[in-house]
């Protein structure tokens, strides 16, 4: 290592009562899948969720940002109403269509102790772009 942080992470930045959430990575599909990691981080530690199950999802919006949006409300939906937390990501995107697998395990609220319920993703800060070094960025906030 050359001493640079890994470019593949994901991290949370203040929003007023919301929060905001950024994946990046190398590709755009690494970014969305870190962006993937950081909306699990905002209810629970992603290392606490095994790969138990996995679901599919296929997403497709006319630009890179409606499709970060749809790709983070389907994991959000999948939340909800399969009572499911991920904590793994493979993400493949061409042409502003999205296929990804997403791996975790029925929410146990003993073990992964949820902080908040994510409501859904916003268009407030909502950014898909490229970064100095050849990287991507994906973020945008969530309604907690």
């Amino acid at each position: 290592m050359d001493g640079h942080e890994p470019l593949c992470r994901w991290e949370h930045f203040p929003h007023e009562a919301d929060m905001g959430i950024r994946g990046t990575g190398s590709t755009k599909s690494q970014a969305f899948e870190q962006a993937g990691i950081a909306l699990t981080a905002v209810m629970t530690d992603p290392q606490r969720v095994i790969s138990r199950m996995e679901r599919h999802f296929s997403c497709e919006a006319p630009d890179d940002e409606l499709l970060l949006v749809d790709w983070l409300n389907a994991l959000i939906y999948e939340m909800a109403c399969g009572h499911m937390i991920f904590g793994q990501f493979d993400v493949t995107i061409k042409d502003h269509h999205l296929e990804a697998i997403a791996r975790g395990e029925m929410i146990d609220r003993t073990k992964h102790e949820p902080a908040v319920e994510v409501k859904g993703a916003t268009y407030t800060e909502l950014s898909v772009r490229k970064i100095e070094g050849n990287g991507w960025v994906a973020q945008c906030v969530v309604d907690v």
